[in-house]
């Protein structure tokens, strides 16, 4: 089964110096859109999103981490990076 998209045809209000547009009630719902919005630039034209205010935490963020169970030995040896013998005392 095909996804439907359905275009609509908006028009831009004037705010100040700048213009807005209005989302319709029934997309506002839809999409459940608070206050704020993202804008994003693609290379296809302008995106709206939902704003993801939920924060994570760093518990969240390393239990993520591992599960994607990535290789991260090529980076032990930037562990010290020189600092181990600084060369002061020379």
């Amino acid at each position: 089964m095909q996804k439907q998209v359905r275009i609509r045809d908006i028009k831009l209000v004037s705010i100040g110096n700048s213009k807005g547009i209005r989302i319709p009630k029934t997309l506002l719902q839809k999409y459940c859109f608070g206050d704020t919005l993202l804008l994003e630039e693609t290379e296809q034209g302008l995106l709206l999103r939902k704003k993801n205010d939920e924060k994570i935490s760093w518990e969240e963020t390393y239990k993520a981490m591992a599960a994607e169970e990535e290789d991260w030995s090529d980076f032990d040896v930037a562990l010290l990076d020189g600092l181990e013998n600084p060369g002061f005392d020379d």
